[in-house]
């Protein structure tokens, strides 16, 4: 039976509007009944068809820019098929909706925002800093846009001080939270209508956007940190007071303030940083795997990072972690295995500059009167096993570099993780990892890289990329269902513990250090399940459905209090359950008739 829709149905560019979407697929009943007959062409084609239109329009695009704005349209307008779009051509469309493409997309956000959804789609929270004391008026005009009972389950809120390594980009960085809220859904499986990209409006100190006459955000230099962390806390009290339990990550915040935002809110709300706790927890996961094949023990591993910012720091905060953990590795010879350097140097207690508070715990005390200016000093002084860059320096790690660590390590093989974001600001290629070693590294990058076939053969390598994807969606999928009062470090470990377990046979056999980003919603169920086991296990999950499934399941293969990254095929048949996905066909988006 045909049922007339009343006029409050939502707006096509609404949240509700844009998930239930049919576009082209709409019935004729449903024409009828919305008064649409004669307006729309009268073909009523499968979502099939859609997807093979929308993909075709995909190709057709002439840049990678072009290709993200596209995207972004189709996703305000029609979240089914934007997903359906993305699940099918992940390896594809990931670099697209996320790094790489996105640090163009924000550069340029103040200039193609108007393209990137209808002028009524509602796409975030834009907090300018002269309007934090209306956080809660700005929160109840976006709870008018939202389709009853549904409330924001995820946010990723960001200031734009620190986007990727491209600096103060100001407002431009909401494309940030955007873009890593869409591979939440994607990754995941979080439902899209319960993520709330969040950007803080807090000036710029860059005068590139302050000069721009189409610059969107506030033009105001930044404010002293007395005054950001007043209006960031009246802007995190009206959020978490509206929407109580609502997983916030922090993304993109300069390195000061990211460290100082986790320490005053990760034991108040259930909050995260991807770029101190992700980065490290998906690197260490890369580091568990290189280690097996690098044919050293680890207590011989010297590791040499370049880049101290929070990212680089956290990396190291957790492989010392892993090192105690999981081979009792006393914490001062840890620790001992680190070398960092930063734009000075390798950082060393007695450099005679006021080192900043994240770096003085990995400060060298053991150098005597040596001081390396450089990386290539640094090289020649420490002779790493493992060389680690996040540096946002393009090509920091030439050709001598690379030769060096080669043949430093002729006895095992090199490991090589140039992490900078984006491919501009990457350390080295993976071409040149692999030329300058011999075809012998070990490598991950923070970014996309082609395949890499042996000249001569045709044996091809796929580069490992060590991509915050395959830890901070199942980090988000398991927080929303068990509900923890807090992230710990030791669910982060156990999160790496469960991504470095999660490789096949084959991707072992050809030396991966990841898994193949095709797998990623199989893997990402494995790590949430571990992620809510290890919340369970220590107490802090809240979800009582999941504490009983995870005490009548627990995992046979559990044999410490150590976080292990294990978890029972129970928990893991339950996450699998509960990840959305779009919709395929009419009648699963509306399993009554209109």
């Amino acid at each position: 039976m045909v049922t007339a829709i009343k006029t409050t149905t939502p707006t096509p560019a609404s949240p509700a509007g844009k998930s239930l979407s049919m576009g082209t697929a709409m019935p004729y009943e449903t024409r009828t009944a919305l008064h649409l007959k004669g307006l729309v062409p009268s073909a009523v084609e499968n979502f099939a068809a859609q997807d093979a239109r929308a993909y075709e329009q995909l190709k057709n695009k002439g840049s990678d820019l072009e290709k993200y704005i596209f995207l972004s349209w189709l996703r305000n307008t029609n979240l089914n098929l934007f997903y359906r779009l993305v699940l099918s051509h992940l390896k594809e469309i990931a670099p697209i909706i996320y790094t790489p493409t996105v640090g163009q997309a924000c550069q340029e956000f103040s200039h193609i925002y108007p393209f990137l959804a209808p002028p009524s789609a509602v796409d975030g929270l834009y907090i300018p800093l002269n309007e934090v004391d209306s956080i809660d008026e700005i929160i109840a005009n976006y709870r008018a846009t939202m389709p009853e009972g549904c409330v924001p389950e995820t946010t990723v809120i960001t200031d734009g001080s620190r986007i990727l390594g491209l600096g103060d980009l100001g407002m431009n960085g909401m494309g940030i939270p955007v873009g890593k809220l869409q591979l939440y859904v994607a990754a995941a499986g979080l439902d899209p209508t319960r993520c709330l990209p969040i950007v803080l409006d807090f000036g710029t100190d860059n005068a590139k956007y302050l000069e721009d006459p189409l610059y969107l955000g506030i033009r105001q230099k930044r404010p002293a940190d007395e005054e950001f962390y007043a209006a960031t806390e009246k802007v995190l009290n009206g959020l978490t007071s509206a929407f109580p339990g609502i997983f916030i990550q922090f993304e993109d915040f300069n390195t000061p303030h990211a460290f100082g935002l986790l320490e005053q809110w990760r034991h108040r709300t259930l909050c995260f940083n991807d770029d101190i706790q992700g980065t490290g927890s998906v690197i260490l996961a890369g580091f568990i795997s290189a280690i097996k094949l690098a044919g050293i023990p680890a207590q011989d591993q010297r590791i040499l990072f370049v880049g101290a910012g929070s990212a680089g720091v956290g990396v190291a905060r957790q492989l010392v972690d892993y090192l105690m953990i999981e081979h009792n590795i006393p914490e001062a010879q840890a620790k001992a295995m680190f070398w960092f350097v930063d734009s000075r140097g390798i950082i060393t207690a007695n450099r005679g500059d006021v080192l900043a508070d994240h770096k003085i715990y990995f400060a060298r005390e053991d150098n005597g009167d040596t001081q390396c200016a450089s990386i290539e000093e640094a090289l020649e002084y420490v002779k790493p096993t493992a060389l680690i860059g996040l540096s946002t320096i393009y090509k920091a790690f030439n050709e001598k570099v690379l030769t060096r660590m080669n043949e430093f390590n002729r006895q095992a093989r090199p490991i090589i993780f140039p992490l900078s974001n984006p491919q501009t600001k990457a350390e080295c290629t993976f071409e040149e990892a692999m030329r300058f070693t011999d075809n012998r590294v070990l490598f991950a990058s923070g970014t996309a890289f082609p395949s890499y076939t042996i000249p001569g053969t045709d044996d091809t390598r796929v580069p490992g990329q060590g991509n915050n994807m395959y830890v901070f969606p199942p980090i988000g999928l398991g927080a929303k269902l068990a509900r923890p009062t807090k992230i710990t470090d030791s669910m982060i470990f156990a999160v790496s513990k469960a991504l470095s377990n999660t490789l096949s046979e084959d991707e072992i056999a050809r030396g991966e250090l990841y898994p193949r980003i095709e797998r990623i919603r199989e893997t990402s169920a494995q790590v949430a399940a571990a992620f809510i086991h290890q919340a369970v296990r220590e107490g802090t999950a809240q979800d009582q459905h999941w504490i009983d499934l995870v005490n009548a399941n627990p995992a046979s293969s559990a044999t410490s209090e150590a976080p292990d990254g294990t978890y029972s095929q129970a928990i893991l048949a339950e996450v699998t359950n509960s990840m959305w996905a779009p919709a395929e066909s009419v009648q699963q988006l509306f399993p009554t008739k209109l």
